[in-house]
């Protein structure tokens, strides 16, 4: 039997073009896609592993639940091979993946996670007791300290000394640059991946990946000398662990996630808590209600407590719907001929998960442009309508980690500051990296906050 394979609508736009517009223009991009064909569509190539977008919470459902033989999603995201290396997570499949996924879970969870709660918050007020009042400061260069350093704590263990501000004035630096348009645009177009050597972009950036590498090995070998077998950092919990034969993970396997995490975990949160620090400041009535809500916790609240009230997990929620910080699920490589929403996709197509487009179908959420906590407790919306941390068996392991912090982050600053944006321009996400972000230089100034909320907290 001959199977008959058929594509959603393909634009005619020239690759080249194309993929300019992908990394320059990202939200337009799509919604141009989107406007034109729906909510499916297909880019073609020459190689004929076509790539298919897909965003209706149907399609995204028999993605997210057809059976791991039918994708690989590692080949999907070898892109990121030159920075988290061929053991991260993020590039296994079959039952490396899953073994290596029930090894890397249980520190993000529970009684483990939320024990990291004090933590956050004491790194918080360290970084907001550094701003002058009414002094414009970068928030995004603020978040990042605060969202490094929490990782660097919980993830590392480390507290102080040369080994932590080494390790993260080089990941600061590794990430900035890879941040900027000039990286940001070789990770699309491989002729700007050559080494030329440590004056070139990519050759700098090849060294700096070496040198933090270098750190990461010492951080190992100190830890397996080290007789503390009460640590319950996530490098010490890694260490600890074994797989279902007994042996433990190698050296090699443990850079990789420990650099999977610090990239995964430590850009994406600080672009998160900057887009919420924006939109409060945006929509006065929104922060208003959120000090009000803040203001009805105890003076010596615990962070079970934060984490539980219900508009600011609705402020999260809404932060990271209307700009997703990844625009798209994990691309997955079909493996056998599977069928979604009718159309049946031949092996090597590439499906692409889009979560900026799912978030935004005015079906689901009507008026999808507008900031509206309100729709999340109006509404419980399933994994395939809402999926900022991805969906299936790809779903982020740190997602609970990421909501745990940002709202204790953004409760320890309200607590304390009110932040006003020094320009009121509405702003729209840029390009950074594999994300979207702010505009750089986003400048803000913080002032004491005047109402009882301030309290709330201890400081």
């Amino acid at each position: 039997m001959t199977l008959t394979f058929n594509l959603p609508e393909s634009p005619k736009t020239q690759p080249r073009l194309r993929v300019m517009k992908l990394v320059f223009q990202p939200i337009k991009y799509v919604e141009d896609y989107a406007k034109a064909y729906g909510d499916a569509f297909t880019l073609l190539n020459k190689s004929g592993n076509h790539i298919v977008y897909f965003s209706h919470p149907q399609a995204l459902q028999q993605i997210f639940a057809a059976d791991a033989s039918h994708f690989e999603a590692g080949r999907g995201n070898s892109i990121l091979k030159f920075l988290v290396g061929a053991n991260s997570l993020l590039l296994l499949d079959g039952l490396r993946h899953s073994s290596q996924r029930q090894l890397l879970t249980p520190p993000f969870h529970g009684d483990r996670m939320r024990s990291y709660g004090d933590t956050i918050r004491e790194i918080t007020v360290s970084v907001i007791d550094k701003w002058h009042i009414h002094n414009p400061f970068d928030i995004r260069s603020s978040m990042q300290e605060i969202s490094l350093r929490v990782i660097l704590r919980v993830v590392f263990g480390l507290d102080a000394g040369q080994h932590l501000e080494e390790l993260q004035r080089r990941l600061t630096s590794l990430l900035d640059f890879m941040g900027s348009p000039l990286m940001s645009s070789s990770l699309f177009f491989t002729f700007l991946q050559t080494d030329l050597g440590a004056w070139s972009p990519w050759g700098w950036m090849r060294r700096e990946i070496q040198k933090i590498d270098e750190l990461i090995h010492t951080l190992i070998a100190q830890r397996k000398a080290e007789t503390d077998s009460n640590r319950q950092d996530i490098l010490s919990l890694m260490m600890s662990a074994r797989y279902e034969n007994g042996e433990p993970m190698s050296d090699v396997e443990l850079r990789d996630e420990l650099m999977t995490l610090l990239v995964a975990g430590h850009e994406t949160t600080a672009s998160a808590l900057t887009w919420a620090f924006y939109w409060l400041d945006m929509q006065p009535e929104t922060r208003d209600k959120l000090l009000t809500e803040l203001d009805t916790l105890d003076n010596q609240v615990e962070s079970t407590a934060i984490v539980k009230l219900p508009f600011l997990t609705a402020v999260c929620q809404e932060t990271l719907r209307i700009y997703p910080i990844v625009m798209t699920g994990f691309v997955r490589v079909v493996k056998t001929p599977i069928e979604i929403m009718g159309y049946n996709l031949p092996p090597g197509t590439r499906v692409v998960p889009s979560i900026y487009l799912a978030h935004h179908r005015e079906e689901t959420y009507p008026q999808a442009d507008k900031f509206k906590p309100e729709r999340f407790l109006e509404k419980q919306f399933s994994p395939y309508e809402y999926l900022p941390f991805g969906g299936g068996n790809r779903r982020c392991i740190g997602n609970a980690f990421a909501m745990y912090e940002m709202k204790i982050v953004l409760a320890t600053v309200l607590s304390k500051y009110q932040l006003s944006l020094l320009s009121k321009r509405p702003v729209k996400p840029v390009r950074r990296g594999l994300t979207l972000a702010t505009p750089s230089g986003m400048k803000m100034v913080a002032s004491p906050v005047v109402k009882s909320v301030k309290a709330t907290l201890p400081v």
